[in-house]
């Protein structure tokens, strides 16, 4: 049994510990937040988004519910809708017992800012090669962007629901994605495939990918040769959704090769072939659930019971629990 807000918590710090711009960028940039919090007129400190000042991550929050509250058993999706919200009103009327909803992909007061998250990208890029000033040149835009698109968006739909049903819900997406994005990382420099069928092969080893194969979702090459060779490969599976087509120019220019990512639109695919760029789509339920079973992970050990459902495949790595 652990408390909301304790199950909040550790998934954010877990995030951070993963995040690849490192703690003092991620310290920096919550200093900025608390003192632009200090310089607000009292009357409209009550607007601020106060998480701001111990979450770096603008995209995931504890929407509604007690953060007191001692929670025993959740439910743990992808995508909450109020269709979600129901069907576990429902399971309790059954029995169930489910203390609270925890989802990935941004929802309620975390849905309209999460653009925000995007500019993490920049050090990405940097890392990979590409001058900072021209990765922060190109986000700039691209996170405009999606921060338009996201303004109509009816974002706290799930979250009414969820008031009038009174079951709790919070959501961790950026996080999550940074445990993928580390997961990856590391599998890939260890297993080190040459050509481009070996990486396939090597994301077939995580058991995540193997049950998303089950059901007709495998990882693919979506451009590229069998035995092309890799040449220095770029995960992109953190930073809040794809970064501007412009990039892959760039990249091709700092040496890599192989680009491995959740998924990415058609246009940027045909940015890659046209710098001859391979890639690998490793799938975007399977790798979302990848970073969701890490941090589920850790609620599991502190005595929480997980129930999987709206697409996430649940892997548990606790041999003990």
């Amino acid at each position: 049994m652990m408390k909301l807000i304790d199950v909040y918590r550790m998934i954010i710090e877990r995030g951070i510990e993963a995040d690849p711009r490192g703690r003092e960028e991620i310290d920096e940039g919550l200093e900025k937040q608390r003192s632009a919090f200090d310089k607000i007129d009292d009357d409209k400190k009550e607007f601020f988004d106060q998480e701001r000042l111990w979450n770096p991550y603008a995209d995931s929050r504890l929407s509604f519910g007690d953060p007191d509250l001692e929670v025993k058993k959740v439910i743990w999706g992808i995508d909450i809708g109020t269709g979600e919200a129901v069907l576990t009103d429902r399971l309790n009327q059954k029995g169930h017992a489910i203390d609270a909803i925890i989802g990935h992909h941004p929802i309620g007061k975390g849905r309209t800012i999460f653009p925000e998250v995007m500019n993490m990208q920049e050090g990405m890029y940097h890392e990979l090669g590409i001058p900072i000033n021209i990765a922060e040149g190109m986000m700039s835009k691209r996170i405009d962007e999606v921060s338009r698109a996201v303004m109509a968006s009816n974002y706290n739909q799930v979250v009414d629901a969820c008031r009038l049903l009174e079951i709790p819900l919070m959501n961790a997406h950026t996080p999550t994605d940074n445990l993928a994005q580390q997961f990856m990382e590391i599998h890939l420099e260890e297993r080190a495939p040459r050509r481009l069928k070996d990486v396939v092969d090597v994301i077939f080893e995580i058991p995540e990918y193997r049950l998303a194969a089950s059901g007709n979702s495998p990882p693919n090459i979506v451009f590229g040769k069998n035995d092309a060779s890799v040449g220095n490969v770029a995960v992109k599976m953190t930073g809040g959704t794809s970064g501007p087509v412009e990039i892959y120019e760039k990249l091709a220019d700092a040496g890599v090769g192989t680009v491995v990512g959740m998924h990415f639109p058609d246009k940027h695919i045909d940015e890659c072939k046209k710098y001859h760029i391979n890639v690998v789509v490793a799938g975007h339920m399977s790798s979302d659930s990848l970073g969701m079973n890490l941090a589920a992970d850790l609620v599991e050990a502190g005595g929480v019971e997980v129930i999987p459902f709206s697409g996430f495949l649940r892997v548990s790595r606790n041999k003990d629990v």
